[in-house]
């Protein structure tokens, strides 16, 4: 008598999934059998890895860049000499995302404490020519920041 409302129980569960569920759980199943079947990549030396960990140090520093943009034919036009990398304007100093539920995932900061999002638009922190001071600059046009000047 346990066994038959046990395997009743199991099967009202399965017919309360929903169809995402299904899927979730039918592309898990794929990707265990991926895995034994293929393998997983022999990384041993995590360049990528620790490259990252350099640019994320390296961009947590004041270094002097020079900031340009591209125009329609390709060529660079230089904006100005800058401090640091450009910050996209979708960038958030705090979680965007504070809700709470069940099994939700909510966003992580990244390493440098920022809640990083996707914009076109940056944030530049330009030199003043005139007075030399740091000024906030918005820029909509994708842009190119290097260390060195370019040609």
């Amino acid at each position: 008598m346990k066994i038959i409302l046990l395997v009743s129980l199991l099967g009202l569960v399965s017919c309360n999934e929903s169809s995402e569920q299904q899927q979730n759980r039918k592309q898990e199943e794929l990707n265990k059998q991926a895995v034994q079947s293929v393998g997983m990549p022999a990384i041993v030396n995590f360049s990528e890895k620790r490259h990252l960990k350099d640019i994320l140090e390296l961009r947590d520093q004041e270094t002097p860049t020079t900031t340009y943009v591209r125009d329609m034919n390709g060529r660079l036009h230089k904006v100005c000499d800058s401090i640091g990398f450009g910050i996209p304007n979708s960038t958030q100093f705090t979680n965007p995302s504070q809700y709470y539920t069940n099994g939700a995932v909510l966003p992580q900061a990244d390493p440098n404490g920022l809640y990083s999002g996707s914009s076109e638009a940056t944030w530049v922190l330009c030199l003043n020519p005139k007075t030399g001071k740091i000024a906030p600059t918005y820029l909509e046009d994708r842009i190119t920041v290097s260390t060195f000047e370019l040609e």
